[in-house]
């Protein structure tokens, strides 16, 4: 069952939203609000996951979690990439870039367990229906 890893995904989510905004250094200029984002990312996953442990909502908010965290991980590497094309340079030292890098790695990870829970449910179900009734 994926209600509790859901759980601890979106707390993982919001500490790198909150440890991001907290990070940026308010002298070197603007605070950005966006360093949030997966914070918000985190809270809605955390939602799904406690949704999840009710049996009839479990498969839809599981969909649900599965698509919020793929478009985490394909939004999230956005402060990089604009580095990239930009030509500056990608350091490890901004928490930015630290925030995308931790963002996409949680959001991946998940969507893999996702994936993965989605297959073994269908090959159970699969399992369950081939089998004569008693």
């Amino acid at each position: 069952m994926m209600a509790w890893p859901t759980v601890v995904t979106g707390v993982v989510l919001i500490v790198i939203g909150v440890a991001g905004y907290l990070a940026q250094d308010p002298n070197a200029g603007k605070v950005s609000p966006t360093a949030l984002i997966p914070a918000a990312f985190g809270v809605v996953l955390g939602i799904c996951g406690l949704l999840a442990f009710k049996d009839h909502l479990r498969k839809h908010v599981m969909h649900l979690a599965a698509v919020i965290a793929l478009i985490g991980a394909l939004g999230a590497p956005y402060p990089i990439v604009k580095r990239l094309v930009k030509g500056t340079d990608v350091t490890f030292h901004e928490p930015a870039v630290v925030s995308a890098f931790a963002t996409t790695l949680v959001c991946l990870v998940f969507l893999g367990m996702c994936i993965h829970s989605f297959v073994q449910a269908r090959r159970a179900r699969r399992l369950r229906e081939s089998q004569p009734a008693a």
